[in-house]
């Protein structure tokens, strides 16, 4: 059976904690970054970095803060790290060498995907042209930490959000496609009509919050549309 285990790393100054599942086999793999949501490493994190290993892939969840956070810190933990010119970036590099080390992994086919804040991750990967073939982000957001900046994107981008996302404005997808244009990148945004924010978390209903919710079809939908840009 696949486990998780607790793997330490140093960037940006913070002592990190991630979770890595090695599904290699001996062999050499692909290599997964899985950014996490605003709260941190939560289930549903866990349950996608085992499903990525289950295929065979080497996954990394990162560790965005270096401890764990209640929702209140994680607001401000977010916000910090939007402010921060290159904090974001800088901890999700230490991550990607990371896992490009590990020795199941082959370095030459890296992805990063991400959740929320997490996709924002996957953008500034992309965005810094980090050794990755490709960068997708669910229900990502589109605002930019500040110092972001963008050259030419190799990567594949693959960002899919749903159509009632209060999170990501019209203007903040528009701003989205004209970067990407600008850039050369080889894009897609998928946009699921009905859907809400963070639709691929089980738990999030809970939290009662207007335009956030779960969604069956578009979890699916958007989990198949990654493993078809992978493989």
């Amino acid at each position: 059976l696949m486990e998780l285990k607790p793997i330490s790393y140093e960037a940006d100054g913070l002592k990190l904690t991630g979770l890595i599942a090695d599904g290699s086999g001996g062999k050499p793999a692909p290599g997964i970054l899985v950014a996490h949501e605003a709260p941190g490493i939560g289930d549903s994190i866990k349950e996608r970095t085992l499903r990525l290993a289950e295929r065979g892939y080497v996954a990394l969840a990162s560790d965005m803060y270096g401890r764990e956070v209640s929702i209140p810190e994680a607001i401000e933990q977010h916000q910090a790290l939007m402010a921060a010119p290159g904090a974001m970036l800088r901890r999700a590099q230490g991550a990607l060498e990371t896992l490009a080390a590990q020795p199941g992994v082959d370095p030459s086919r890296l992805a990063s995907i991400g959740f929320c804040q997490g996709g924002i991750v996957s953008l500034e990967l992309a965005r810094a042209q980090a050794p990755i073939k490709a960068a997708v982000g669910f229900h990502p957001g589109f605002k930019r930490p500040e110092g972001s900046a963008t050259s030419t994107i190799s990567a594949k981008v693959l960002m899919m959000i749903g159509d009632d996302d209060p999170v990501i404005p019209a203007e903040d997808r528009a701003a989205f496609a004209a970067e990407m244009n600008g850039a050369g990148a080889d894009w897609q945004l998928v946009t699921f009509g009905g859907v809400g924010h963070s639709y691929t978390n089980k738990a999030v209903d809970a939290f009662g919050m207007a335009g956030f919710g779960y969604h069956e079809d578009a979890d699916r939908r958007s989990w198949k549309m990654m493993l078809d840009l992978f493989d």
